[in-house]
This record gives C-alpha cells, structure tokens and sequence, in this order.
C-alpha cells in the first residue's frame, strides 16, 4: 500500500510547514497534496508558496489565494499580495479547484471547501447559524458529494466515494450513507471550535498543526485496504510568533491569539 498525506491551510505559516513537511518525510511519504489557502493570516507567503510548490504534486486554490490573486488585492496593494509579488500570484490564479482518483476502490475527491464554491462551509460539529458565515453554511453532508458546475462536473458523472476538504481548520472523519468525509484541519492555525479564547494548558493539543494521511493502493479500482489517518505536529509556536510580532502585516495580533488558544473568538481591546 502507498500513502498521501493530505495537507490544507497553511495561511503562511513556515515554522508550522517546515514541521509537517519533516514529520512527513520521516514517515517515508513521498506523495503530498495541498487543499490550498496557502497564504494570508502569517508573515511568509512567499517561502510558503516556494516550499509548497517544492514539495507537493497537486496544489489546488484556497478561498484566501483567491483573494490574494484577485484584481482587488493587485489594485488595492494587499500586504500578501505585495510580499508575494507577480510571479507567484501568477501561479496562485492557475492553481485547479479541484483533484480526484481512485485508492483502493474508492474515488476520492479532494477540494478546498466544497463543490460549489471556496467559501461555503460543511462543519458536522458546529453550526454557523447566527454568524457571518450563516449564508455560506452547507446543512446535510450529501451536498459535498454532489456533482456541480463549479467544479467541472455533470449529472453524468461518478459520485465520489471520499471527499476530503480543509476550510474550517478542525479535523474530521464524518460518515453518512455509505459516504466518507473527511477534513484535514489546518498546519498553520488550527482551530477548535468551542475554545473559549483563554490560554491553558487544555490548548496543547489542538494548537498542534493538523495534517491527514490516506493509505491504499492509489489509481487502484479494486478493491483494497485502506486508511484515513489525522496526523497532529507539535512546532515552534512561539518562533512563528516572534516573526508576527517584528511585522508591520495588518491583522497580526489576531493571528497571533489564534496560535496560541486554537480559537477565532478574538475581541480586540
């Protein structure tokens, strides 16, 4: 059997990257595949975007590459957009939406967020109701299987055994109707959905970079053994966030709480 790891939502973090791509490497893993949001949120979208083209066979675009290719980061002079320069905004806008194969049997469909755009949101173990994100929010499982312009697909074509999406940065292994979803969390700002935004020790777990590896006889249409795997690395917290404190990048001290208590629930004072 061979293996993938599947890794997502790096959002600039090299200290976090440079740790999975070891842990990654130590377990003798050849095949990496990145669900994009490559940049934004940290101070090294260039090296990230470096690293990750050196090291992963499929790259496919996050909703936060978009917008730091868009027309609107160019013209309104983002500060990723700047860091990154031309040539790897140009390599952001090529980047697929989507990737599928066969393991073990199985057809597996890997996309950033979901068949119908970048931002809408599945979550099995949290509800977006009340929030910003309340319009984007995907309600029964079913729907990230489905077959959509969006990605390329027709009624005509074969309905995914697997799917496996980032976005939402907390991982998991959902099953529904003979269908397995999974999502990889996120390498460079994890996030537990109910944290409650104070920093304690219960935090050093889920702060940890997330990253999945599937197991099986890949492009295989028989079927076989396979495995789906949550990874957790422990890195250098405090390295990533001395380079956020010595920036001038906006946003810096949310980032900077999101680390350290794996929550989005920052007030600033």
């Amino acid at each position: 059997m061979e293996k993938i790891a599947i890794i997502s939502d790096i959002h600039s973090n090299l200290t976090a990257l440079e740790a999975v791509l070891e842990d990654i490497k130590n377990r003798g893993i050849t095949h990496i595949y990145c669900l994009g949001d490559l940049v934004i949120k940290g101070v090294n979208p260039d090296k990230v975007i470096d690293l990750v083209k050196e090291n992963c066979e499929i790259v496919l675009k996050g909703n936060c590459d978009e917008i730091a290719c868009s027309d609107r980061g160019i013209e309104r002079k983002f500060w990723t957009t700047e860091k990154i320069g031309k040539e790897r905004i140009e390599y952001l806008k090529t980047l697929p939406i989507m990737h599928e194969f066969y393991l073990s049997g199985q057809l597996v469909r890997l996309f950033h967020a979901s068949p119908y755009s970048l931002e809408h949101i599945f979550n099995p173990m949290y509800s977006n109701t009340d929030t910003r994100y309340s319009g984007l929010e995907l309600e029964n499982a079913i729907e990230m299987f489905e077959n959509t312009e969006f990605i390329g697909k027709t009624e005509d074509d074969e309905i995914p055994d697997i799917v496996g999406y980032g976005h939402i940065h907390t991982p998991n292994l959902y099953k529904y109707k003979n269908k397995t979803l999974f999502n990889t969390g996120s390498v460079g700002a994890p996030n537990e959905m109910e944290n409650d935004g104070k920093e304690h020790k219960t935090n050093s777990f889920s702060t940890l970079a997330s990253y999945v590896i599937l197991e099986g006889n890949i492009g295989s249409k028989d079927l076989g053994p396979i495995s789906i795997t949550n990874v957790r690395v422990p890195y250098d917290i405090e390295k990533e966030i001395s380079s956020l404190e010595q920036t001038d990048m906006p946003g810096k001290e949310r980032s900077i709480f999101c680390l350290r208590t794996a929550s989005t629930n920052f007030e600033k004072e």
